[in-house]
């Protein structure tokens, strides 16, 4: 794959990442006595415990760092940033991503707030790097 691609097979791991959790949260919510509520499932993951709420809570974090990493990756794209910084970046923000993820469904907090915090800063980076390009 070309430099020039990988930001935006980056961007699709980004999303796969938003839903990959859900498959915890579905088994979580298929083992409840009642089974899987379609009828009003949004209730029903209030009420997870265990890996499965904390597969909630990483997809639903997942989400909330979308944006700004994809933003970022738009924004170097757009703004002449060197191919090779924005492969880089991506790729890193995809790894951390991944290693968070893991980290959640462990329940290992205190290295997954360490690599939260690495993968913000790698989206960061990325809405900066078009300022100085």
């Amino acid at each position: 794959m070309s430099k020039e691609l990988v930001p935006y097979a980056a961007l699709l791991a980004a999303v796969m990442l938003i839903y990959i959790p859900r498959i915890f949260v579905a088994r979580g919510q298929a083992q409840q006595p009642e089974g899987y509520d379609n009828a009003n499932p949004r209730a029903q993951q209030a009420k997870l415990t265990g890996q499965a709420a904390r597969a909630q809570a990483a997809h639903n974090n997942a989400i909330e760092a979308f944006a700004p990493f994809a933003a970022g990756v738009l924004a170097c794209k757009i703004g002449g940033v060197d191919a090779d910084e924005i492969a880089l970046l991506s790729i890193a923000f995809v790894g951390l991503r991944t290693i968070y993820l893991v980290m959640y469904l462990k329940n290992l907090a205190t290295i997954r707030s360490v690599v939260w915090s690495l993968g913000f800063l790698v989206s960061l980076a990325l809405l900066t790097l078009p300022l100085f390009a």
